[in-house]
């Protein structure tokens, strides 16, 4: 993602990829709200969608399970599941057709960065050179480590087997056991993935510290040791372990080397935000790593990708933190948990969790005004169509209600419409690339101060 959005700004990009094949672990992944409008801002959520299965926005946080809440103000308010290499692959396409270059069976040895870039060493000896390198390798970054760059946080404390496999008992039968069990084990579940096929999340005995898949046999003992049956399993299609450590790199940034992704921080997966605040991550990083490269730059623009990002970060760390604790079996959790269940009967609970979950109540810190300024704009009706069809090029947007204002001198960095009739309750707006709101109001003064702290000098 982060390669197709430098590309978008004519950034030459080499994306090198250790493994030598993509993933054929065939987890679904869910996109949520933000990350679908993301997707329909760069013209990418009508290729994806035929690939996915559209699914309620509800009963997300903790897995209680609640219809979505009236008032979440986006086109787009669904998740949608799709799998794992899929989007992979389709991403990965999107990029190349955008001029990327992608080389895989390529592992990052080392590196050293001076003032002019970074020179980056290849497990096979090879040596490259480019003016800046983002580590979106995972949660055992080398980029991270070589980088020495601090990853505090919690070890795992619960670990869970997930993969997909036959069953060699009916249908009827495993629907009524795995019913019984998730009214109290809440990391339990078996759900058909395909003709005779299963998706299965079990427990694991304990923590390992292996990074290597689990054998068939121990799923087969821990379905045994949860449900009292191991279901007749057999034939895996692949098997998969993962713990709820919990940690968050000290900086997104030391000189001409990021962070970005899982590289930048991990967490339990409950709640299915890992994918997205990655995706949001090279949204929030490619125009401005584009803008520093290409020389018009403000100076501290690119810092402010660390001071916008690691605080949502640090945010869904304390979530799925909570979330996790919701899921135990123990009395007092169980408790909290009915208490909960309760409390999301009120819309604005529900709608306030289902925010933080979604991505959709963000609100960057860019000083005092009103509660619009630093949010992202919902896809409103402009008299060309959809706002979010003005945003595939990655530029600035004006959009200009007054009809009197005017972008000159950044017109090679912001577009501008005027529409007095668009669905919206202000004068103008300045949109960022990502979508978030940078200024509102109606004076040209005002708007050129604006544009200079975002978009750099003008001109002319």
């Amino acid at each position: 993602m982060l390669a197709a959005e430098l590309r978008l700004h004519d950034v030459r990009v080499l994306v090198l990829e250790k493994e030598t094949e993509p993933a054929s672990a065939v987890r679904i992944v869910g996109l949520h709200i933000r990350s679908l409008e993301l997707m329909a801002m760069r013209g990418l959520l009508e290729r994806i969608l035929p690939h996915g299965r559209k699914r309620p926005a509800g009963a997300y946080f903790a897995a209680i399970a609640k219809p979505a809440p009236p008032g979440l103000d986006s086109r787009y308010a669904y998740l949608l599941g799709i799998p794992q290499p899929v989007i992979e692959r389709l991403l990965e396409e999107h990029a190349v057709e955008q001029g990327a270059q992608v080389r895989r069976g390529c592992a990052v040895a080392g590196f050293e960065q001076d003032d002019e870039g970074v020179s980056v060493e290849l497990a096979d000896g090879e040596r490259l050179r480019s003016r800046y390198l983002v580590g979106c390798d995972g949660a055992r970054s080398t980029v991270r480590k070589l980088l020495g760059v601090g990853f505090p946080g919690e070890p795992a404390r619960t670990e869970s087997l997930m993969g997909e496999m036959e069953v060699g008992v009916p249908q009827e039968e495993v629907a009524v056991t795995v019913a019984a069990i998730r009214e109290t084990h809440q990391r339990f579940w078996l759900r058909p993935a395909g003709v005779g096929v299963y998706s299965v999340l079990v427990p694991a005995a304990g923590v390992s510290d292996r990074a290597e898949p689990p054998t068939l046999e121990v799923f087969k003992q821990q379905l045994r040791a949860i449900a009292g049956t191991d279901f007749g399993v057999h034939s895996p299609r692949w098997l998969s372990r993962f713990g709820d450590a919990t940690r968050l790199a000290d900086s997104y940034r030391v000189g001409r080397v990021l962070l970005a992704g899982d590289a930048a921080h991990i967490h339990p997966p409950i709640g299915g935000q890992g994918l997205n605040l990655g995706i949001q991550d090279a949204f929030n990083l490619g125009w401005k790593l584009a803008a520093q490269i290409h020389g018009w730059a403000p100076e501290t623009l690119l810092d402010t990708y660390q001071t916008e990002r690691r605080p949502v970060a640090e945010a869904v760390l304390d979530n799925t933190r909570a979330q996790t604790e919701l899921l135990s079996t123990e009395p007092g959790a169980q408790a909290v948990r009915r208490l909960l269940t309760e409390l999301m009967d009120f819309d604005e609970v529900n709608l306030h969790l289902l925010e933080k979950i979604t991505a959709t109540g963000i609100r960057y810190d860019f000083g005092a005004g009103p509660d619009l300024l630093g949010r992202r704009l919902r896809d409103i009706d402009v008299k060309q169509g959809n706002l979010y069809d003005l945003l595939h090029r990655g530029r600035g947007l004006l959009l200009d209600r007054t009809e009197r204002l005017t972008v000159d001198g950044w017109s090679d960095r912001v577009d501008h419409l005027a529409d007095s009739t668009a669905a919206l309750d202000a004068p103008s707006v300045l949109l960022r690339p990502d979508g978030h709101v940078a200024w509102i109001g109606d004076d040209q003064q005002g708007l050129d101060d604006h544009l200079s702290r975002w978009f750099g000098k003008p001109a002319h």
